[in-house]
């Protein structure tokens, strides 16, 4: 099995490498990633300008990694088209620091850089925490490596987008699994302005989000301490929400018994 991992955190981010040292043990990983912090990209693609693509030293055995000085979404698709030449079983985005849930994954350079699977025709992850600092990613990575396991040994549909949200919880605080729609979750926007000595510019800050917690949806689910997985994006290729659903409790149950081993 061949896995790319790619996150909008940047190259270096520990949640991305807590991602690959988990993978390494069931696939060949490869790393292409942004060179910085791209949070808020979303989908972006890079046009107007040239992209560079530099091989940099990984801290991991076997697992070859690239920094690119682009949106996630340019990172995978130099990935794709450059480095792995298309031949890859699965793409994994993430671990993100902070969730990505309702209509925030519209921004998500997260979601973003998984979307480009999607639209190559590869099974794509999008993975991130519902919390910043003192992040359980070995949960998260753990999760990852059961997910791409199963996608791959039941040959799941190739057009694939699952995002994925975890609470900053041990195994055993957790309390399931639960397949999920998107919720809604806004942002009072404010603006703050400055002034360089030359010119005006605007500081666009994110405020306060305001949460609308419906059952069903991903908001609901991380409140009530439950992992949530939410397919995006439709499937032409059949993917069925309710083979998802009957996967969910044997999934969450070797979370914990991977925990407990």
């Amino acid at each position: 099995m061949k896995i790319l991992v790619s996150n909008d955190d940047g190259v270096y981010a520990d949640g991305l490498w807590a991602l690959a040292k988990e993978l390494r043990e069931i696939a060949t990983v490869t790393v292409v990633a942004p060179d910085r912090d791209q949070s808020g990209a979303g989908t972006s693609v890079t046009l107007r300008q040239p992209l560079r693509m530099i091989e940099i030293k990984t801290p991991l055995d076997g697992v070859a990694a690239y920094s690119v000085e682009g949106s996630p979404a340019d990172s995978v698709i130099l990935a794709l088209r450059l480095v792995l030449k298309d031949s890859v079983d699965l793409i994994v985005s993430g671990i993100n620091e902070g969730p990505n849930l309702g209509d925030d994954v519209y921004i998500s350079g997260t979601v973003g850089a998984a979307l480009q699977g999607f639209f190559y025709g590869i099974p794509a992850l999008a993975f991130s925490i519902a919390a910043f600092g003192s992040l359980h990613f070995d949960v998260a990575a753990r999760l990852a490596r059961l997910i791409a396991k199963e996608i791959v040994d039941k040959g799941l549909s190739r057009r694939m987008l699952l995002n994925i949200n975890l609470p900053n919880l041990p195994p055993e605080k957790l309390e399931g699994i639960e397949i999920t729609r998107l919720g809604e979750r806004r942002y009072a926007d404010r603006i703050e302005p400055g002034h360089d000595g030359k010119r005006q510019y605007h500081w666009i800050l994110r405020g306060k989000s305001e949460w609308q917690t419906v059952s069903g949806t991903d908001i609901w689910a991380l409140q009530k301490n439950k992992i949530s997985i939410t397919p995006l994006f439709g499937n032409p290729d059949g993917f069925s929400r309710e083979l998802l659903k009957s996967l969910a409790p044997a999934l969450f149950q070797k979370l914990v018994d991977d925990t407990d081993s």
